[in-house]
């Protein structure tokens, strides 16, 4: 017969780690896309996504 595993419930702090900095603004930005031109804007711009909530901006260069 196979081993059973007990299954670990997470707790509440490891269920939201990271995401109440994001809540309060703290992101942690990484570039996704770096020198991309917009023919809206006319300009070259950069795509930004936070690490922990997944959130995109976009910036100008």
């Amino acid at each position: 017969m196979a081993e059973i595993l007990a299954f670990k419930t997470k707790k509440p702090s490891e269920k939201h780690k990271g995401k109440t900095l994001c809540k309060n603004g703290f992101h942690k930005w990484e570039i996704v896309r770096e020198k991309q031109f917009d023919v809206k804007q006319g300009r070259l711009v950069s795509l930004f996504r936070c690490r922990r909530c997944g959130k995109e901006k976009v910036s100008a260069t």
